[in-house]
């Protein structure tokens, strides 16, 4: 299997990003209230049940949290369609700087101020999700695991029907990514109890070093 030409669409990327996302979802499960940050489907449920018990209080607390993750998504499309070409970084650079710089901020947040703090990581949430489509060419998102679980386990499925090794190679991959999330969630939880609030700053560190890995252009490397 070839190597991916583009670093924002590397393998090694694609593991950082991974890992960051599994973090910022334990952080806000596991330090802010029980809100996830990425896993916007379970929010809107219990939005839904919030709503149909009058906890209107409870449903907010879900709410926002899926308004900034679309937010976030907008803000993604914004940079890519004003920033290219016009700036001295990649469009995707600036997003994961901008997630970087957003999750800052929140290990500044008290627990009071739980509903900004979740809103704010959605938001960094919905901007990778945005911007970080594709690994090695393949649909993968870094920020959830239902659609890779689904590609990875159909890629084995062929690979078992056809002995195709691109298709085994893309469902380890699939796998892979959805292992680090997982990783990546057990990082999150065990700063959560060393750090309390804090914790999100070794995430946003990890988010900045992926902003440092996209400073190498993989099409030269490759070529050497």
């Amino acid at each position: 299997m070839r190597r991916s030409r583009q670093m924002s669409e590397s393998i090694e990327l694609g593991i950082v990003l991974a890992l960051a996302g599994g973090f910022m979802d334990a952080y806000s499960y596991m330090c802010r209230d029980g809100v996830f940050a990425n896993a916007q489907t379970g929010n809107m449920l219990l939005l839904g049940i919030n709503l149909s018990e009058r906890n209107w209080g409870m449903a907010l607390r879900y709410l926002f949290p899926v308004l900034a993750f679309a937010i976030g998504i907008a803000l993604a499309d914004v940079v890519r369609m004003h920033a290219k070409d016009k700036s001295l970084f990649h469009w995707r650079q600036l997003s994961v700087l901008c997630e970087a710089l957003v999750l800052s901020v929140v290990c500044f947040f008290p627990q009071s101020m739980n509903l900004a703090a979740n809103s704010l990581t959605s938001l960094a949430c919905g901007i990778q999700v945005e911007s970080f489509r594709k690994i090695h060419g393949n649909g993968i998102a870094t920020t959830m695991c239902i659609g890779n679980l689904r590609s990875g386990t159909q890629n084995w499925c062929d690979y078992h029907y056809t002995k195709n090794k691109e298709s085994a190679f893309k469902g380890m991959l699939y796998y892979g990514i959805i292992l680090m999330f997982i990783i990546g969630a057990i990082i999150g939880n065990a700063f959560v109890k060393l750090l309390a609030e804090k914790a999100i700053l070794i995430c946003a560190a990890v988010l900045f070093m992926a902003f440092i890995m996209m400073f190498v252009d993989k099409e030269k490397a490759l070529e050497q």
